[in-house]
């Protein structure tokens, strides 16, 4: 009876054990199958200037010190150096650009790494939260829950996530991006790029489900930047 039951126990312990392995092999496939950033992207990283590369962020400075800077969570499953082209242009306007790595490449798995990089950079005195897609919706919920830490949230693809006020967050994203505006219930700080899409605001290539943009990712970028640079001024 007891060999029985012993039989029994290491049965199931071998079937609970053959379900988790399937399931982390499913994972590690699903998070590794991720898009890759274009070589224009990583082109910015190469050049060197102004930009260093710490552990989790790659920082990218304007050429004279500044007290604000821009913590930019990536969009789920896209290498972070994708977005490099858009920061670098967003720091020549005077501010400092911090991309946060996320652990396999999702913001989901690290949505409070805002805490860390504020507790860095001790120098840094107003603090703006930006991110794209899903690293939007979790850039608006650090907010929400920081609301006396950060005086800005800057949505690209993506729509208030928490509570968060409407009046000190831009939306930004692409008139062909519908699922996004199908979600925004707010009238304030709103850019509706004409031609944009949801991939173009990062330079890794096309995004599946997603509609081909009209206009190039240099001029939806471009206009992006000049939102921002407008919010932020405001």
């Amino acid at each position: 009876m007891k060999q029985s039951i012993r039989k029994k126990l290491l049965i199931a312990a071998g079937i609970v054990l053959l379900v988790v392995a399937v399931c982390a092999g499913a994972f590690f496939w699903y998070v590794s199958d991720y898009y890759r950033a274009e070589d224009t992207a990583l082109a910015v990283l190469a050049q060197g200037t102004g930009i260093t590369v710490q552990d989790n962020l790659t920082v990218l400075s304007p050429s004279y010190p500044t007290d604000t800077a821009i913590i930019f969570y990536p969009g789920a499953k896209v290498e972070a150096e994708a977005y490099l082209p858009l920061l670098d242009q967003i720091r020549q306007t005077g501010v400092t650009c911090i991309l946060v790595h996320m652990p396999f490449h999702m913001a989901i798995f690290d949505a409070n790494a805002a805490e860390e990089v504020i507790d860095q950079f001790p120098e840094i005195e107003h603090w703006y939260m930006a991110g794209h897609s899903m690293g939007g919706a979790m850039a608006s919920q650090f907010a929400s829950q920081h609301p006396d830490e950060i005086e800005g949230l800057i949505l690209l693809g993506a729509y208030i996530y928490g509570d968060y006020p409407d009046e000190k967050t831009l939306t930004v994203y692409g008139s062909l991006n519908q699922s996004v505006e199908d979600h925004i219930d707010y009238t304030e700080n709103i850019v509706e790029i004409e031609g944009g899409n949801h991939a173009q605001f990062g330079n890794y290539g096309p995004q599946k489900g997603d509609f081909p943009a009209t206009i190039s990712a240099e001029e939806q970028q471009a206009q992006t930047v000049a939102a921002i640079e407008q919010f932020m001024a405001g």
